[in-house]
C-alpha cells in the first residue's frame, strides 16, 4: 500500500497540522512516510499545502506531480489540484470553502461539511480533525488507533487533555463525509 496525498487550503485551517498528524500516524504504525509542507510568507490567510506519502515500502522521492488523494479546503486549491488527481483517485472537499463543485468523472469525489460540523461542536479548532476523519473513512491509510498515538506524540503535553475532543471530531468526520 502506498498513498500519495496533498492537503491544501488557507493558512490557519490546520492544513500543515493535518499533514503532520497523518505522517506521525504512519510512523506509529511502522510505515514509511514523507511530509513536505509548502506555504507562502503569510501564515494566516495565505495558501498552504502539504504533501504526505504513506507507504508499506520505501519511498523513492517526496516530490510529486500527481496524487492519489487530494483534500482541498478552498476554491484556489481546488482549481490548482483537481487536475493533478490521478484517474481512479479521490478528491475530498469542504462544502464551506468551495463555490463551484468539482467536475470529473474519472475520480471519486467526496464532500465533507467540516466547517459546519465544527461550528455545531462549538470549536473551530477541530475543523482539520473532522476532515482527517473523513479521509480515514474513505481511504484508511492509517488506523484511528495510530492517529490517537500520533496526537500524543505531536501535540505538546499541555494539550493532551484535548485529544478526546479531537478523536470525537475524527469520528464525526467519518460520519458526515458523503460521496458526490
Amino acid at each position: 500500500m502506498k498513498k500519495e496525498i496533498i492537503i491544501s487550503g488557507f493558512g490557519g485551517q490546520g492544513v500543515l497540522s493535518m499533514g503532520k498528524i497523518l505522517a506521525y500516524s504512519g510512523l506509529m504504525e511502522d510505515k514509511e512516510v514523507t511530509w513536505m509542507p509548502a506555504y507562502g510568507p503569510e501564515q494566516r490567510g495565505g495558501t498552504a499545502n502539504v504533501t504526505v506519502i504513506v507507504s508499506d515500502d520505501r519511498i523513492s522521492s517526496p516530490i510529486l506531480s500527481q496524487y492519489d488523494v487530494a483534500i482541498v479546503l478552498n476554491q484556489p486549491s481546488l482549481e490548482k489540484f483537481l487536475p493533478k488527481v490521478k484517474p481512479g483517485g479521490i478528491l475530498i472537499y469542504d462544502g464551506f470553502g468551495i463555490a463551484n463543485a468539482p467536475q470529473r468523472d474519472d475520480i471519486e469525489v467526496y464532500r465533507i461539511d467540516a466547517m459546519d460540523k465544527a461550528a455545531e461542536m462549538k470549536n473551530s479548532k477541530v475543523f482539520n480533525m473532522i476532515v482527517l476523519g473523513g479521509l480515514l473513512k474513505v481511504c484508511p491509510v492509517v488506523t484511528t488507533n495510530g492517529l490517537e498515538k500520533a496526537l500524543f506524540k505531536s501535540l505538546p503535553e499541555r494539550h493532551h487533555g484535548l485529544i478526546p475532543l479531537n478523536m470525537e471530531a475524527v469520528g464525526e468526520g467519518m460520519k458526515i463525509i458523503q460521496k458526490i
